[in-house]
């Protein structure tokens, strides 16, 4: 997973210990017995639409990933034959890059690609300081807080000395706070509870909690006291993960200790209304009668036994959905939830972190686990009156994952009846330091910092621009990258399988409107390898003897062990699902034929809702899963044909999407290139560049379009024709000069 935990933990090497608990605010306050609020009737939405509840898993897969054992999916019967017998379950949907759990979520909350939401490198990143050296970053922190800086180790200062970035968290491409995605449901009179979803919820104890309470109160009083910026605290277990943004005049707000839910920078204003922020504010709010239980009624605490929000480790689908379903039954007819992965094993709420591989017994077991969750999730909303008939569903992930380890001693087994045994073999990734082993190959002391992952993000120190020679000679060096492969004992000459400078960045949506945290470039490895790089001016050589660490190496299973890698390219990784269930869905069962991404689901969901956002979507509603009837006449209008514009334009402007595929190897055969005056890299970045520009030219005309005809405006058929025609050709372009 990498999530988000454990991204922090892993850059800043944190060893978590006991918190301090505040005298008087130690645990959950309990309610005056007030009963649960009742679905408001100011929340009205089309097609009969009473409930939506979104669900996003992290890394659970549609696709096996060893053919003998059942995917993720398939060992979650409930949830699948769920969507299949009563909606349409997407398999063609693709990711973003980085793709990660931050830009992934974020992406599918907000309809639109990094660049314009600020999050492109994630689940951390480095950005720049006007020295040329680089501090950290975290990808989730609360939509308006500034970019989150944990600081150095042991830093309980928020914000950190050291920080000299303060641009928003959520940047827009505007340089302002990006549209908060939950004001076209609160606008329409809908409250709207968020379950450990990323940055609609307070998501630490450093910057978040004074963001929002404000630094002089009672709630920044007690974080500071109860170790800043860590988890597993009772200040954590308080106000993190959970959170409510309420309606105009909501009762339910009224009824608990609401704070307003200021968002200065959203489009048309934004005045008016009220959050509740933490279990300690919500849960008594949702269930009076006691402390928050899963749904087997074990009372929800973290691994201090804190009671409370458990981590984001900890959001099993047991708790998850004990949330939803607890909110939905008090009256808030809007809910977004996180469900984390089933493929590590978190111990109690995420005191762990150990990688399962396909078929193992830990894993199964988790996934029986969820399945039952999920069969006593829909029985339950059945019981209160939420089915399929008035809710409407949707369910998805974050993005895909490659498994890095050895094939199981007994090949054969399927681990649903036979237990697939890895004992003696190694399994996770090849850890390696990107830095050293650049200096041994070729000598190269160059200073940068990466964001340890697959696609290790290069931020060269100075800031250097990318046609530097400093930049250009790094490029070619680790576009001939080679190591000792430990699974397979041979030399390995193909470790970074694609490249992308600023340039191809900005075609990928990776560059923000902060330059600050814009990589100097990005190379994307072969998906078994992870690179971080050490510092210092002069790194040590790979062929030290010990006490030097190796600069390969495949760790040892334990209680900190990663196998499964995402962030990349490759198809596994890419490749993503979604299913739709509800009002005016059509039952398609599985449907492989229509591209999408996670951009697409949030204009889906709204137009099947009858609402829509100040801004345009990067997305397109995928009217392909919807009843006619169920659409505006602005989109069955040239119906056939909108369709078509919406697959021509989503190959043009998806990360994913066959311009951007294309473009990208024109992009790592320009890095690569060394030729007298840099002529190939000049001319091959020039094309690029060009081509960008005029896919950006036509995006903005046909997001434009598309925008119209999903509120109300219709189209003409010449104009969309004329769209596809100037799409195709622009596809064909790429093509053409991915080929030559």
């Amino acid at each position: 997973m990498k999530g988000r935990a454990w991204s922090v933990l892993a850059a800043l090497a944190v060893v978590f210990v006991t918190a301090i608990v505040v005298l008087g605010l130690g645990t959950v306050q309990t309610a005056s017995g007030k009963p649960p609020v009742a679905a408001g009737s100011g929340c009205g939405l089309a097609n009969g639409i009473k409930h939506v509840i979104q669900i996003q898993f992290d890394n659970t897969h549609f696709l096996r990933d060893r053919g003998n054992v059942p995917s993720d999916l398939e060992q979650m019967p409930h949830l699948l034959n769920f969507i299949r017998g009563n909606g349409t379950l997407l398999t063609n949907d693709h990711t973003v890059l980085i793709s990660h759990t931050a830009s992934g979520i974020l992406s599918t909350l907000t309809g639109v690609y990094p660049d314009r939401m600020g999050q492109p490198v994630s689940n951390s990143f480095r950005y720049f300081t006007p020295t040329g050296s680089t501090n950290l970053g975290v990808a989730f922190a609360y939509w308006t807080a500034p970019l989150y800086d944990p600081g150095p180790f042991g830093n309980t200062t928020f914000p950190p000395p050291t920080q000299t970035d303060f641009t928003p968290e959520m940047i827009n491409e505007h340089g302002v706070v990006a549209p908060a995605p939950w004001v076209p449901w609160t606008r329409a009179g809908c409250d709207v509870g968020q379950v450990a979803t990323a940055n609609t919820v307070l998501e630490n104890t450093g910057i978040d909690i004074p963001t929002f309470f404000g630094p002089t109160s009672p709630e920044a009083i007690q974080a500071q006291g109860d170790s800043p910026g860590s988890s597993a605290t009772q200040t954590f277990a308080d106000y993190v993960g959970i959170g409510v943004h309420c309606a105009q005049g909501s009762a339910l707000c009224a009824a608990g200790h609401s704070k307003s839910d200021l968002l200065p920078d959203e489009p048309r204003g934004y005045n008016g209304f009220d959050a509740l922020m933490g279990a300690r504010n919500v849960d008594p709010v949702i269930k009076p009668t006691g402390p928050m239980t899963d749904l087997d009624n074990h009372v929800i605490k973290d691994q201090n036994n804190h009671i409370g929000f458990p981590g984001f480790d900890g959001m099993t689908a047991t708790v998850s959905l004990s949330w939803v379903e607890q909110m939905q039954k008090a009256g808030i007819p809007v809910t977004y939830a996180y469900i984390s992965d089933a493929h590590d094993g978190h111990g109690t709420s995420g005191n762990i972190h150990f990688a399962y591989a396909p078929g193992e017994a830990g894993y199964v077991q988790q996934l029986h686990d969820y399945d039952t969750a999920f069969q006593q999730f829909f029985e339950r909303l059945a019981a209160d009156g939420i089915n399929k008939s008035n809710t409407l569903f949707l369910f998805t992930v974050d993005e895909g994952d490659h498994f890095a380890g050895s094939q199981p001693n007994n090949p054969t087994c399927d681990g649903v009846t036979v237990a697939c045994d890895y004992t003696g073999k190694p399994v996770g990734e090849i850890n390696a330091d990107l830095r050293r082993m650049v200096k041994t190959q070729f000598g190269d002391n160059t200073a940068f910092t990466v964001h340890s992952d697959d696609a290790p993000t290069v931020y060269i120190t100075g800031q250097p621009s990318q046609t530097a020679p400093v930049t250009r000679t790094l490029e070619r060096e680790i576009s001939r990258l080679s190591g000792l492969n430990p699974y397979t004992g041979q030399q390995q000459n193909d470790i970074m399988v694609a490249l992308a400078d600023q340039t191809e960045m900005k075609t990928l949506h990776m560059v923000t409107a902060d330059p600050m945290r814009t990589p100097t470039f990005t190379p994307f490895a072969d998906p078994d390898w992870f690179f971080f790089a050490t510092g210092g001016a002069t790194p040590t050589l790979c062929t030290a003897p010990p006490p030097a660490a190796p600069c390969i190496t495949i760790p040892p299973r334990g209680p900190s062990s990663f196998a499964w890698n995402h962030g990349d390219i490759q198809d596994e990784i890419a490749s993503t699902w979604a299913g739709y269930v509800g009002p005016g869905v059509r039952n398609l069962g599985d449907d492989n034929n229509i591209w999408t991404d996670h951009t697409d689901h949030r204009p889906t969901v709204l137009t099947l809702a009858g609402l829509k956002d100040d801004y345009q979507t990067d997305g397109r509603a995928v009217t392909q899963i919807a009843n006619e009837s169920a659409l505006p006449v602005s989109l069955r209008v040239h119906h056939p044909w909108l369709e078509r514009l919406g697959e021509s334009y989503k190959q043009l402007t998806a990360p994913f999407g066959s311009f951007g595929m294309y473009t990208l190897l024109v992009s790592t055969r320009a890095l690569s290139s060394n030729d007298a005056g840099d002529a190939t890299y000049t001319s091959l970045e020039g094309q690029i560049r060009d081509l960008t520009v005029q896919r950006d030219a036509l995006v903005a005309e046909i997001r434009d379009g598309l925008y119209q005809a999903q509120t109300g405006t219709n189209l003409s058929e010449h104009q969309i024709n004329d769209w596809i025609v100037r799409a195709d050709d622009l596809l064909a372009q790429a093509q053409a000069l991915a080929s030559s």
